[in-house]
């Protein structure tokens, strides 16, 4: 793997992001997307007792981490491409946690699928979070990406981002994201500040389509 040309700084945040060759579609019914929040849950540890695909079979063994080599402080799994925001705790912590997950939701993909070649389009991209509101305002952009293409209209019915964790909708032992030393969310607030948004980020989205075409 090539080395990044610059490297991500411990105890940053960093807006990450990844999609799938040629728009393919690598998330396609709710094991796919599960399969992917359950990577990302185990390989968050600094040390894991086995390879995740070893621990599914395990099923009697309980894994809890205890030491997190990244925080997710927000994402969204979209058909072709994944959205996380996350706070790199050690050093390569983001750089070791995305490539997990990324080879490894790989190798189930082409199983399940019956295909093979990489999934993925090269290197992740990754975007450094300079301040708390534009963190804030990052949350509520990866949120809003399934009703920005059309797939929901309230993101609260899309299950596959940490946008109910940010409402206080999800189960304790649900949660994927830890963001309450980052960000102070009022639900109610949070709401408001989301859904008011929604026709504007539509009508970027459509702006910035019309303007790529031929």
């Amino acid at each position: 793997m090539p080395i990044r040309k610059i490297k991500l700084v411990k105890g940053e945040v960093y807006h990450i992001y990844n999609k799938s060759i040629a728009g393919f579609s690598v998330f396609n019914n709710a094991g796919d997307y599960n399969r992917m929040t359950e990577l990302a849950s185990f390989y968050i540890a600094e040390k894991v007792p086995c390879k995740f695909s070893t621990y599914k079979i395990l099923k009697n063994v309980k894994f809890k981490p205890s030491t997190r080599i990244v925080d997710i402080v927000a994402y969204c799994l979209m058909p072709t491409h994944i959205h996380f925001v996350l706070k790199q705790n050690q050093d390569d912590g983001i750089e070791k946690f995305i490539g997990l997950i990324s080879q490894s939701y790989g190798q189930y993909f082409n199983l399940h699928h019956k295909r093979n070649g990489p999934l993925w389009e090269g290197r992740f991209k990754n975007v450094l979070v300079n301040t708390d509101e534009q963190l804030l305002h990052l949350t509520r952009y990866v949120h809003l990406n399934p009703v920005t293409a059309f797939l929901v209209n309230d993101p609260g019915y899309w299950k596959y981002s940490s946008y109910n964790e940010y409402l206080g909708a999800c189960a304790y032992d649900e949660r994927l994201c830890h963001f309450s030393d980052l960000l102070k969310i009022d639900p109610v607030s949070y709401k408001k500040f989301v859904l008011d948004q929604i026709d504007y980020q539509r009508q970027l989205a459509i702006i910035k389509d019309l303007a790529l075409e031929d």
